[in-house]
């Protein structure tokens, strides 16, 4: 993240510099542009100081979270409105560059606003809108008594965002209702500490499924992007994490595999840990987790990162028929009207 903030901070000031003329086109107000920049000033300051400080502590995390919301209610609506201004832009250059529209920046800012409205309704009362996606998935290899067999897959929990027990209960009574013959969780249980998790693991615990629930870690379950006081710190907070799956009902699997049976016949389960492309750590061991695994198997494999499919499970020595991943949520969004959906 460091090494990525000058590029963000970079764009973010660009963004805002063209955006501005809209603003100045509109008003020249000197409070009002005053406050334009020292709240870009505030927010570009606490945005730099947790990213270097990073450290460990529930009310750091929630400093996080507010700033990071900040960001995307103002830096977002600008984002999406610039194309208003690059068309103007467009048609003044062939014109020799006459003054921008007061109509123009107008509709600028009311779109602004209007997407401003939408962010700040998914970030308080639209992230509990919850939706089951149900997908039909053909195997001609498949063991026959597996046919019809359910699985409800859960990911990227980041507990630590939480803020409405009423919200999260709608969530996990929506998961047993389902009524799923198998719960799969694909990682990034928390933010970065296991104590996220201590409000809500009671609630967790309440999730049901007959033939087993298992998990994965993920990237963010490692506590690898805050500052521990010490090693022994961060080592105590991963092994107090893969407790809190076990008290929650999970089976956690770390690099290995289960058996899956049903009336004789039976699937594998395989479970690694996070492996991720780029800059993200590579603790998942395929080879290590499929080393039992008898090659004709039936292979379901829980890995948080699906870069993992690309660049190791297709090569992998052994047929894995059925990957479920996570960890591509964040800044991914889609809008959905009439029954038409744009790509997320």
């Amino acid at each position: 993240m460091a090494k990525r903030l000058p590029l963000i901070l970079l764009l973010f000031l660009v963004g805002d510099i063209y955006f501005y003329q809209a603003v100045t086109t509109l008003t020249q107000n000197s409070l009002l542009n005053f406050s334009y920049w020292l709240i870009d000033i505030l927010l570009i300051t606490g945005i730099v100081s947790i990213v270097f400080v990073r450290r460990a502590g529930n009310n750091v995390q929630r400093l996080i979270a507010v700033l990071m919301a900040a960001m995307l209610l103002i830096f977002i609506p600008k984002l999406f409105s610039a194309p208003i201004l690059l068309a103007e832009d467009v048609v003044r250059m062939f014109s020799g560059f006459p003054p921008r529209s007061i109509y123009v920046s107008e509709a600028t800012l009311a779109f602004a606003g209007i997407i401003f409205l939408v962010i700040l309704f998914g970030l308080t009362r639209g992230k509990h809108f919850y939706r089951v996606r149900r997908e039909t998935i053909y195997f001609p290899d498949l063991p026959q008594v597996f046919d019809g067999f359910t699985i409800t897959q859960l990911s990227d929990i980041h507990s630590g965002s939480f803020d409405d027990a009423k919200g999260v209960k709608k969530g996990i009574d929506l998961v047993n209702a389902q009524k799923s013959d198998l719960l799969l969780f694909t990682g990034d249980l928390v933010n970065n500490m296991a104590t996220e998790m201590d409000p809500w693991t009671p609630l967790f615990k309440k999730l049901e499924a007959p033939y087993g629930k298992y998990s994965v870690l993920g990237n963010h379950d490692y506590g690898d992007y805050i500052k521990w006081e010490s090693i022994s710190a961060k080592e105590a907070n991963l092994k107090r994490l893969k407790a809190v799956h076990g008290e929650m009902g999970f089976k956690l699997l770390l690099n290995e595999t289960v058996t899956i049976s049903k009336e004789g016949q039976s699937i594998a389960l395989i479970g690694v840990e996070n492996w991720g492309k780029g800059g993200f750590h590579k603790y998942g061991d395929l080879r290590k987790a499929t080393a039992s695994i008898p090659a004709n198997s039936f292979k379901i494999l829980m890995s948080h990162d699906p870069s993992h499919w690309d660049e190791v499970v297709l090569d992998h020595d052994q047929h894995v028929h059925l990957t479920l991943s996570g960890h591509t949520h964040g800044m991914q969004f889609g809008i959905e009207l009439f029954g038409l959906s744009g790509a997320r």
